[in-house]
């Protein structure tokens, strides 16, 4: 019995938004810092509902063969037994993102 490749949901931050998006690989990147994403999964064509803000994000990834997405900006990477429907939210409450410049010390 062969084992299915796993999918992985990524939630991140990206210019006060937050995306989910769904992958097939993820990878700590040769740049230093960043975490690569690559095989990038959407919905299913043969749906009836279009859901525009996935459709939005498929557009926007459609000629990417690979992601770099900075470090602080993960919020979290699950493994997932299947996709589910790609999201662009706004960051609301808790998440922010990681300062940039430590804070001076006295």
């Amino acid at each position: 019995m062969a084992s299915e490749e796993p999918i992985y949901r990524v939630t991140f931050v990206n210019q006060d938004k937050v995306y989910e998006l769904y992958v097939r690989h993820v990878f700590q990147s040769d740049l230093w810092g960043f975490i690569e994403l690559e095989g990038f999964v959407f919905g299913s064509q043969s749906e009836l509902l279009v859901d525009p803000g996935e459709e939005k994000l498929k557009q926007q990834f459609a000629e990417v063969k690979r992601s770099y997405v900075p470090m602080q900006a993960i919020i979290r990477i699950d493994e997932v037994r299947q996709e589910g429907a790609a999201k662009i939210s706004d960051a609301k409450g808790t998440v922010t993102a990681f300062p940039l410049v430590p804070p001076k010390r006295s």
